[in-house]
């Protein structure tokens, strides 16, 4: 029989605030990350915009040693582990180390490091290249790195699945939990790609919004959409096994009951036109939670606010929903804090725990006015309402699709 698994711990990194506190606080402000990019100079870049992480000093986190021999978005991530291992009052040396595990996923890595040690090898020659280049660059040091910090010896996995990354690291984690393979699983994601390889190779794809208006940069669901805003930061969980988390007096935040994933099979950057691999993802979901599909009134998009992104979704809620897919609320939080690629479900994931907690579904931010296919209730306001269900989408590159429901804890 599959053991239930509930939230106990949340940790946040993002544009709009360095913890979920702050980060929530944000969301209910309507307050926007956007501004000029300022980690290099844009004058010859189509994108000139970016939603930077602002105020992080790694020290805060971790000792200065550690932190040097940490890229940014390993960084992100044992800073939000942290917040979210003292937020569920995790007492390590009073736990089996071998039943808590990770599953933190990078999307890229450290293209930051491989820039550096790129233009080194270039300028100076091989003997030159520094000798951390590969654990300094490789994604999945992420989760190594917070194995390491809070000795977390059980299943430590990085799930790279280009921006559905975040939500198939916490849905894995799930997975595990479940059928018993660990008691804890500290879950979720981490980016740190505003680089100028980044940047360039994103507006290469035409991916990226060229807007130099930050406030109509990263407008999911609007007619006027013209692509995603890079974000970076990190996002992570504490998944406990119910009976654990109650033995132990654990806050429960919410319980995930459900994750379902799919592929398009179908093109390397585009999801499938009809939406056919997406719908599956949720219906998977649902399916897995025993609920029904009109149980779902609510649904965290992926909504990158690109032209087929968010057309192609639009499709797959209304095939996997049907007529109900009218009377579900819809938002994006990309509207406020952008795509952060590999962390943008895990941060998607903890804003679906505050709004069930809260009872409010915060507002696509930027949203004025959707084209005639896009007829969804997308949240142009926001919505103080209580809801059982929240269910989060994440769809990347490839064709990866994952949904993950979650529901009030009760």
């Amino acid at each position: 029989m599959k053991k239930r698994v509930v939230v106990t711990g949340m940790g946040a990194i993002t544009p709009i605030g360095n913890s979920v506190e702050a980060f929530w606080e944000g969301v209910c402000q309507e307050k926007i990350g956007f501004d000029r990019i300022t980690y290099f100079d844009t004058a010859d870049y189509k994108c000139k915009l970016a939603a930077e992480v602002k105020d992080f000093n790694a020290a805060d986190y971790m000792d200065k040693k550690a932190a040097r021999r940490m890229e940014a978005f390993c960084q992100f991530a044992v800073a939000a582990a942290k917040e979210a291992i003292e937020d569920a009052k995790l007492d390590m040396e009073k736990e089996d180390p071998f039943r808590a595990g990770c599953a933190i996923g990078s999307g890229i890595g450290s293209l930051q490091a491989m820039e550096r040690e790129h233009t080194r090898l270039e300028q100076k020659g091989p003997g030159k290249v520094g000798p951390l280049l590969v654990p300094l660059m490789i994604s999945n040091m992420a989760a190594g790195n917070v194995s390491i910090a809070f000795n977390l010896k059980g299943k430590s996995i990085n799930v790279v699945t280009a921006c559905a990354t975040g939500t198939n690291s916490i849905g894995e984690a799930f997975r595990t939990i479940q059928y018993g393979d660990a008691d804890i699983m500290v879950a979720g994601g981490t980016e740190s790609s505003i680089t100028p390889i980044g940047i360039a190779g994103f507006s290469a794809l035409t991916a990226l919004s060229a807007s130099e208006d930050p406030t109509r940069c990263s407008i999911p669901f609007d007619k006027d959409r013209s692509g995603f805003v890079m974000g970076e930061g990190a996002a992570v969980v504490v998944l406990e096994e119910l009976e654990h988390a109650k033995a132990r007096g654990a806050r429960i935040y919410a319980e995930v009951v459900g994750y379902g994933c799919s592929s398009d099979a179908f093109h390397i950057t585009s999801p499938a036109e009809d939406g056919s691999g997406a719908a599956a993802a949720m219906t998977n979901a649902v399916k897995d939670a025993g609920a029904a599909l009109t149980d779902i009134t609510y649904i965290n998009a992926h909504g990158t606010a690109t032209h087929h992104n968010d057309l192609f979704e639009t499709r797959a809620i209304k095939l996997a929903f049907g007529s109900h897919a009218k009377d579900i609320k819809i938002n994006s939080t990309k509207s406020m804090v952008g795509h952060l690629l590999g962390a943008a479900g895990a941060i998607e994931f903890i804003t679906c725990v505050k709004e069930l907690e809260c009872g409010f579904i915060h507002k696509t931010v930027g949203l004025m006015e959707s084209e005639e296919e896009l007829d969804l209730n997308y949240c142009k306001e926001s919505y103080q309402e209580d809801i059982t269900y929240a269910l989060s989408n994440s769809l990347g590159f490839g064709g990866h699709n994952a949904s993950i429901l979650l529901k009030k804890f009760a």
